[in-house]
């Protein structure tokens, strides 16, 4: 299937790294370190983004569009940087999780899935 450039079903699927930062940031701006605690937390710890793959995907999503730093200043500490998400972001976060449920929906009704099952 062909994708326009934009439609944001082109970038999928996004790695689960990748989509966890996008949801940190569907909350509100954050700083790295706060996005990657928000990652772990939500994940109960299956995912723990490193420094560097942390940095390296708020590079390329900053490329790509999908976040952007804020203007915002830490008072606590001036070298951190704020980033939130973009409009496209939103909409390539919004795809990957309609992508997700589909998925989801398959299973369940393949009888790999109940509705109850905790995740």
């Amino acid at each position: 299937m062909q994708f326009s450039p934009s439609d944001p079903r082109g970038f999928l699927p996004l790695s689960p790294s990748g989509f966890h930062i996008l949801l940190a940031l569907s909350g509100g701006e954050r700083h790295g370190y706060s996005i990657a605690k928000e990652v772990e937390f939500a994940t109960k710890s299956v995912i723990k983004l490193s420094p560097a793959t942390l940095y390296r995907q708020i590079k390329q999503m900053v490329a790509g569009g999908w976040i952007e730093a804020a203007d915002r200043r830490d008072s606590e500490d001036p070298r951190r940087r704020y980033y939130r998400l973009t409009e496209w972001g939103r909409r390539v976060a919004e795809a990957e999780a309609t992508r997700l449920a589909e998925l989801v929906r398959v299973a369940r009704s393949r009888q790999l899935l109940t509705l109850m099952e905790p995740l």
